[in-house]
């Protein structure tokens, strides 16, 4: 699926299923909780901290997958195509990095 076309789902979703779009800033909010349950298991999977109970039951994949969706909620509402905001991104990426981690030797 391409991401214009996940947008346009999200979107169609929002308007029949959830009745309309929460506010910017609850968005912005809920993306933070959900970045911080994929932080969570990742601290737990690859960083020193031990799983809990309530903890072994994780869903790394979906967790991203909820991170996907609310940015592209917020991405809607504030009327920003996310195909081309990641073009643009890549573009500044290869002018201003081109050859920094390339010449950062704590990456070599």
């Amino acid at each position: 699926m391409e991401i214009k076309e996940a947008q346009e789902k999200v979107d169609a979703w929002i308007n029949a299923t959830g009745v309309r779009y929460f506010s910017e800033l609850t968005n912005m909010v809920i993306l933070s909780e959900e970045v911080g349950e994929l932080a969570r298991i990742i601290a737990r999977k690859y960083g020193d901290q031990s799983f809990k109970k309530s903890d072994e039951a994780y869903d790394m994949a979906d967790e991203m997958a909820d991170i996907l969706w609310v940015l592209m909620c917020l991405a809607n509402q504030t009327g920003i195509d996310l195909t081309q905001a990641l073009e643009s991104n890549f573009k500044k990426k290869d002018l201003r990095d081109n050859l920094r981690h390339k010449n950062n030797p704590k990456l070599k």
